[in-house]
């Protein structure tokens, strides 16, 4: 018989069928490690130890921190208690993809009419800011902010 189903055609399926599935595991496993970032802290046992007091501090600053994205442009801007502008003594930000590192950039903020301003283009899709000010005193305030730009 001509469509018969022998023992030759189920071992032939059956090893196709895994050799497909390892494969796509094996793309898979190299694309992931490809693009991940590393680490996010050195020691996470040290980090641990200072997180409470840290994050006690920059509670106390009672900054509020907004973000927008329009045009081309990324604004930030830091407000105090009493909804006035914050001027930080220096910021870092990085903006990149959540998944890769491949994109990441890191933008120069200018102070610009109470806010912080940078020129960033950004494709469509989802961005993260990973954020690092520090107050006049020393204070450090960080936080990581989630922004999604449409196409």
């Amino acid at each position: 018989m001509k469509g018969e189903l022998t023992g030759r055609k189920v071992l032939f399926i059956t090893v196709a069928a895994f050799g497909i599935i390892i494969a796509v595991n094996v793309v898979m496993a190299y694309l992931a490690i490809r693009t991940f970032p590393g680490l996010e802290v050195k020691n996470s046992y040290v980090a641990s130890q200072v997180f409470d007091a840290e994050r006690r501090a920059q509670e106390a600053l009672g900054w509020n921190l907004e973000h927008a994205y329009e045009n081309g442009m990324l604004r930030l801007s830091f407000r105090d208690r009493a909804g006035q502008p914050v001027r930080v003594r220096d910021l870092s930000v990085t903006v990149g993809r959540t998944t890769m590192a491949a994109q990441d950039r890191q933008p120069e903020f200018v102070w610009n009419n109470g806010d912080y301003v940078a020129r960033a283009d950004l494709a469509p899709g989802k961005w993260m800011l990973l954020l690092e000010a520090h107050a006049e005193d020393g204070t450090k305030f960080r936080q990581r902010l989630d922004l999604f730009v449409r196409g």
